[in-house]
Parts: C-alpha cells; structure tokens; sequence
C-alpha cells in the first residue's frame, strides 16, 4: 500500500519575496512615513504657513489660527485613513487585491506632487489637502495589503508574511526620522523634498507589482479562473504541482456558498462571524487605545527630564524607532515559531507592565530624579513590547479568520475601528493628560490588561491551518455547525455568486 507523501512546505522563493517587497514598499510604507515626516520639522512647517499669511495679509498669524491650521495638518491624515478603509472592500473586490494596490499609488503620487511644489505656489492649503488624499492612501493600503499577502503565502509563512505590513510602517516611521533630521532635509530649503519622497516607493510599485501574480484565491474563488490561478500557485511556490493547495481552496469556496458574500450589515448580524468580528473590533481597538500615542507624545518630555538637552532628544527618538524595528523584525522571525497568541500576551503584558511603572517614575521623579532614567527605560520597554505583538500580530490575525467573502466587508470594519481609534486618541488624550497627568498611564495599563484577557479567553492559535480549519474552529464558538466538506468536482470552476445573505 502506498503511503501518502506529506504535504510540502512552503518556501519563500524569489517571486513570493520580490511580491511581498514591491507590494509593502509601495503601501505601507506610505502609511509609516506620513505618521512621522511633519513631526520632527513642525517647526519648519508653521514658519511656512506664518510668512505665507504675511505674504497675503501683511500681518502675522494669530496663535489660535496657527493651533487649527496645524492640527487640520495632524488630523486629516486619520480622517483620509478612516475614508480609505471604507472603499477599501468595495476596490479589493472590483480590482483584485494588486489591482487596488496599485490604484492606490495615484492617492501618493499626486499628494507628493503637490506638496513639492507648495513652496514655489506659497500655498499652504497644498499640504493639508494632500494629507487628506495621503490618507486615503493609507487606509487603503492598510488593508489591501495584509489581505493581499494573507492570501499569496502558503500556510505556514502567512504569519512571518502578514506581519510585513507592520514591519514597513515601522521602516516608513523610521526613514521620516532621519530625514527630518535638521541636518538632513528637516530645514527651511529641504522640507518641500521631504514631504514629496512619498511619491518615489509609489512610482517603484507601479513599475514592478504588474509583474507579479494576483493574489490565486481572488482569481479562483472570485473570478472563477482556475488556470490562472493554478499559474500564480507554480510561480509563488517553485514547484509545478499544486494541486492539493487548489483542493483547499476548492473546500473554502464550498464552504462560502453556504456562507454567501457579506456586506458590512450583514456581518453585523451573522451568527456564524459574531466572534470573529468581535475579535477583530478588540484587537484593532486595543492596538490604539494601549497608549502607544500617548507614549510617543510623553517621549520628548521624558527624554530632557533624563538630562537629554531638547536639541539632542530627535536622536534618541531615532533610537526608539531603531527598538522598534528590531523588535518588529523579531516578531516577524518568530510568529510561526512561538504563535500568534503568545506574541500578543507577551506583548500587552510588557506595555501593561511599563505603563504603571512610567506612571510611578513620573509621579515621584521630582523627589527623585534618578528615576527619569528609569522613565526613559519605560518607553523603550513599552516600545519593544508594542513592537513584539499590538502592532505586527493583528495584521495577521485579522486576515486568518475571515475566508474569502467575508474579508472585504470584515476590513472595512476594523480598518474603520482603526483609524477612529487613531483619531480618537489624539483628539482625547491631549484634555485626559491636562486633567489627570501621570495617572492616564493607569487608563493604559487597565486596557492593556482587558485586551490580553479577551486574546487569551477567546482568541484561538491559528498558525500552520488552513483559513477553513480556523472558521471551524470559531464555529464552535458561535454555536453553529460546518459540515466537513468533500470536494469531488474538478472541472473548470465558476466565479462564486454575488452577495447574499444565507445562514448556516
């Protein structure tokens, strides 16, 4: 009797790395470096806006103009972001995956267009608007992307694959620290080319992600093409026979038409995805509502109470965002190897910890100045926690317990979750500060703790199994039976049928 060979395991061969490198260059990034690029040279900036006012008015501006103008700069960024995640499911769907990714690099070209000449137009207006479509941008691509890598990696790289997106937001943040460096482009003449660098990873997707292949499950599941499919499979694994990963997506069709293409009100009222868009909502929540904003707005403060002079504090910021790729990078090397689940314990319990410390180093740091240095300790520690799970890990999580036509509407949800979140705590976090101090960190600390409760309680390992196996999984969860599915019909497969709304 012959003895069935083992299924291989995916490599990472040169067509899925030089995919996942085009495609995460060109979109996260953009997320990464328009966080950072106008924090370090705000000085710069407001300079602009004030002596193109006087070029117009003959006259200064007023501090109270300043303050809005500048947060309209701040804010229009999360409220572009909040606009992308809401296209977002409609584009993934209609364009594919790379087809939306690479749509997306016109919301990056046009912003750096404009912003590079700003100067030469002394229009201000330029910047905020571009932050406005340079938000989109980042919506989009914050979602697209993790789906798009999701979906190209075999099983047992999807978790070292997803958390990319992660991994280059943090390289984004970082390259907007050194070059907003004073010394670098951070200056009265280099700013105008700082702002506009955005465009050049955009330009670099749009000549090299053609290349690569459509994301296989879009193409079989939604676009019924099997032979292109099985195309995209051979050049992303190495190898000619694909046949048993084909069979898996053969079996998560199958199990969807039961399921039927969801809208985001639908998914709203599914039983059989009630815990998975609970999980989703909490995890995307707790990333920002963890303090990771408040951390970064308390940094510079700590840094010169530590005796850093505030000329020199930019440099230990670019010191923190060395922490934080490192710590990324580990994160990346380690997801399939310690799980999904410990990573994100790991992690919230490191802030969690940091947090009630770093409120104790601030509450008695003027009776005892030796604990600012333990205060500096904090925030790397906080950063390298945040850097291990809350950040990278959800990303990955988010696409693994979706199947195919719930994930587009389920992305829109949490990329919503994400950026009001994001816009919420800048918004907030300012008046809680002035109110309660260093007692905010507790807030932190408390949301920390409620988040690493819900993932251990609810949250379910989910590496090296197929994205039927986990929706089985939660199934159990939410009290509702998937039959095991035989896939016995091999012919030329038909695109799944537009949305529905069924029930198990």
């Amino acid at each position: 009797m012959e003895v069935p060979s083992p299924p291989r395991e995916g490599r990472l061969q040169p067509t899925l790395l030089l995919a996942t490198l085009s495609a995460a260059f060109g979109s996260a990034f953009q997320y990464g470096y328009n966080i950072a690029v106008v924090n370090t040279p705000h000085t710069v900036l407001k300079a602009f806006y004030n002596e193109t006012y006087f070029e117009r008015h003959g006259t200064f501006m007023d501090q109270k103009v300043m303050l809005l103008l500048w947060s309209c700069t701040v804010s229009m960024f999360p409220l572009g972001g909040l606009l992308g995640s809401l296209i977002v499911g409609l584009l993934v769907d209609r364009c594919g995956r790379k087809g939306t990714l690479l749509i997306n690099n016109v919301f990056a070209i046009i912003p750096a267009i404009l912003m590079g000449v700003s100067k030469v137009a002394k229009a201000f207006e330029l910047i905020i608007f571009s932050r406005v479509l340079l938000g989109i941008c980042a919506g989009i691509s914050y979602s697209a992307l993790p789906m798009y890598l999701g979906e190209l990696a075999p099983k047992n790289l999807r978790g070292t694959l997803g958390t990319m997106t992660e991994v280059f937001v943090i390289v984004g943040v970082f390259l907007a620290q050194i070059f907003s460096l004073q010394a670098i482009l951070g200056n009265p003449t280099g700013w105008p080319v700082l702002l506009a660098l955005t465009g050049v990873p955009a330009l670099l997707q749009l000549l090299s992600l053609p290349f690569f292949p459509e994301s296989p499950r879009y193409t079989l599941i939604q676009r019924g093409d099997e032979d292109t499919a099985r195309r995209a499979l051979r050049k992303l694994r190495g190898w000619a026979d694909v046949e048993d990963e084909m069979e898996e997506m053969r079996v998560e069709d199958q199990a969807e038409k039961a399921e039927g293409r969801l809208s985001v009100l639908n998914l709203f009222t599914f039983r059989p995805l009630r815990w998975q868009l609970l999980s989703i909502i909490v995890l995307m929540a707790g990333q920002q509502l963890s303090g990771i904003n408040a951390i970064n707005y308390y940094a510079d403060m700590i840094y010169v109470s530590a005796g850093v002079e505030a000329a020199h504090s930019q440099y230990v910021t670019v010191g923190a965002g060395v922490v934080n790729i490192v710590m990324t990078l580990i994160s990346a090397g380690t997801i399939e190897w310690l799980g999904r689940r410990l990573l994100l314990l790991v992690g919230y319990g490191i802030c969690g910890s940091a947090c009630l410390t770093l409120t104790l180093a601030l509450l008695f740091q003027s009776t005892a100045p030796e604990l600012s240095y333990l205060g500096v300790i904090c925030v790397f520690s906080y950063i390298a926690g945040h850097s291990i799970g809350p950040s990278p890990v959800p990303s990955v999580v988010r696409t693994e317990i979706f199947l195919q036509s719930s994930r587009p509407a389920a992305f829109m949800v949490d990329g919503a979750v994400h950026w009001l979140t994001n816009f919420i705590v800048g918004f907030v976090f300012p008046s809680i500060q002035e109110a309660i101090g260093a007692y905010s960190f507790i807030v932190f600390a408390g949301i920390c703790l409620l988040t690493a409760v819900y993932i251990y309680v609810v949250i379910p390992e989910t590496k090296g199994q197929t994205f039927v196996e986990i929706n089985r999984i939660f199934a159990k969860r939410n009290g509702v039976e998937i039959p095991e599915t035989e896939v016995t019909d091999v012919k030329p497969h038909a695109p799944s049928l537009p949305a529905k709304t069924t029930s198990f």
